[in-house]
This record gives C-alpha cells, structure tokens and sequence, in this order.
C-alpha cells in the first residue's frame, strides 16, 4: 500500500480555546487522540508508513504518537516553520514520503473510507488527485467540490451554495463534500516552490483543473465522517464515538472525580480534578483543569487560567471558561 501524509500543522483556530492547549489532532476522542485513530485507520488499510507535518504545539502530537511502532507504522515528521499550508505542507514533505503516489489525509477528520476502493479510482486513467468526496447535504456548513458527470472535479464551492435535489445523482457540476482524504502525485505539487508559506490547494488545485482538465477528479463514496472542526463539533463525535466503540472513555488519565460530583455527557482531559459537590454537563474540561467544589458548569470549556484569554472566554477564579457553541 502507498504510504500517507497526515496533515496535522494546522492552527485550529475555530477549536479555540481548546487548542492553545493542544494541537487539534492531539485532542482525544472517545478516550484516543484523534491522530491516533486516523494512523489506526490507515494502518487496518495496509498504510505502514506515515509522515505527520508539525507546526502548532508539536510536541503533544508527536508526544502522543512517537514513532508509531505501537500502531505498526513507521512516522517521521515533516518540520515547519512557518506553517506552509494544505499544499506547501505535502510538497515539503516529499522526500520522506519517498513515494510518487500517496495518501493525504486530514488529520481533524474521521472518514470510514475504502482506501483500496480509492488507490483503484484513482489508477483507472491518468490523472494527478483523487478526492474521496461524498454527495453534499450540508452546503451551509461546508464548502463543495463541483463534480461533472464523469466525476472531473470542475470546481470548488464556498460555504451556502444550494445543495443538489437529488443527492445520490452526479449531474453535471453536483455540489459534493470532501471527506478529508485523498490520493495524490507528486507532480499536482509541483509549482509550488519549497517553502512556500500559507499555499493551499485551495489555489494549486483550481489551477491544475485549468492547466490539465480531468487531471483532479472525485471518487463518490458514501463514507461517514465526523468532523473535528468546533467545540461542538468536537463533543458531539467524542459522545456518539464512546457510545458505540467498546472500551472507549470520555475521561482522561488520571482524572479524579469525587464521588458527590457529578459529570454527565462531558470530557475530560489528563489530570482533571472535579472536587466534592460539582456538576459538569456537556463541558469539555483541559488538562490540569481543577474544577472547584459546589460549583456548576454546563456547556463550556474549562482550563486553567491564562495570562491572555481566547476571544469568549472570561476568568472565573483560577479557571478560564469559554463557550462550546
């Protein structure tokens, strides 16, 4: 199987307050981090080789992952500094991938995707990127692909534009929503001059379709995801995950709770206190975070004060609190 490049530099500032804790792929998920999970998956599709792109906080995700023998992947680390974006990111990265052709994945989304079914799409005709992409149903929350009736991606979309009347049908320019993984050439990166700071796809791709029209295409799966991308976002997946997964936690490493607390549909990072007579309901709670006793939260992020708060937060005693929606 080829090998992946997990993208995980990014600075995820929708998830503030909680990332200016830990990088976003760092976070736990139903009681793993969430980049844990992603190089479970690929590894369950024969991925053995990874390469994760760091920038923010990236000693909580290489603390967490190291060099993946546990996880039967070998990972090295692609350094950047400045951050060089969703294609400067995997064109910095291609002498440690090694390889011509390879994954990318997102490293803020869970998608349940057929890599083998995918590499297939991909090699059936030549061509540069392969998105995995599933038929839009929520174009007010996402940005589309546009993808013609021969599954050519003509195009891109922003957030609001109308979803299809008819999901399952790929009319010509059907709005579609990338799931967060790829395949990709290394050619569909070479314009971009190494160390090119803050290049995205978002200008490398459209160019590519102009230049090389059907070298960028879709592979249409009905894949589920989940996405990572808000505090809401991000609790509402770690419950659904702990429901189903068995073994899954929603508190973390050496949290203790006392038995006149109460914590309900919450989670909990490492080293969590929730002293006597406190109640924490769907709270998302940092780690060292000590809650005070008598006191309620609902709906909110907890962490330990900081000299300099993320914009909606407020210092309550010893604890910054920030909202989840």
């Amino acid at each position: 199987m080829i090998p992946a490049l997990v993208l995980t530099a990014g600075l995820a500032t929708r998830l503030r307050p909680l990332s200016l804790v830990r990088a976003k792929a760092a976070m736990p998920v139903a009681g793993e981090p969430l980049v844990r999970r992603i190089l479970r998956q690929l590894r369950a599709s024969g991925v053995v080789e990874a390469v994760l792109n760091l920038h923010h906080l990236p000693h909580t995700i290489a603390g967490v992952v190291g060099d993946g023998a546990d996880l039967g992947v070998a990972v090295r680390y692609s350094w950047e500094v400045p951050i060089l974006g969703s294609a400067g990111g995997p064109r910095q990265a291609l002498p440690l991938l090694g390889a011509s052709t390879f994954f990318i994945a997102n490293g803020d989304t869970l998608a349940s995707v057929d890599l083998g079914a995918l590499v297939a799409e991909h090699r059936r005709s030549p061509r540069l990127v392969t998105m995995a992409v599933v038929p839009s149903t929520e174009p007010d929350k996402y940005g589309g692909v546009l993808v013609d009736a021969d599954g050519c991606v003509t195009g891109f979309t922003r957030r609001g534009a109308p979803a299809p009347s008819h999901p399952r049908t790929l009319a010509p320019s059907t709005s579609c929503h990338f799931v967060g993984v790829q395949v990709a050439e290394a050619e569909a990166f070479a314009s971009v001059a190494p160390g090119t700071p803050a290049e995205s796809v978002g200008a490398v791709y459209p160019a590519l379709i102009t230049a090389r029209p059907g070298s960028v295409r879709a592979h249409i799966t009905t894949a589920e995801f989940f996405d990572i991308g808000t505090p809401d976002d991000y609790l509402r997946t770690s419950l659904l995950l702990a429901q189903r997964d068995a073994g899954a936690t929603l508190h973390g490493a050496r949290a203790r709770i006392d038995p006149t607390a109460r914590v309900e549909d919450s989670i909990l990072w490492d080293d969590v206190e929730v002293e006597a007579g406190s109640l924490v309901r769907r709270c998302i709670v940092a780690d060292g975070t000590r809650v005070p006793a008598g006191t309620s939260w609902t709906g909110v992020t907890l962490r330990p004060a900081a000299p300099a708060l993320a914009p909606g937060e407020r210092r309550i005693g010893e604890l910054a609190v920030g909202p989840i929606a």
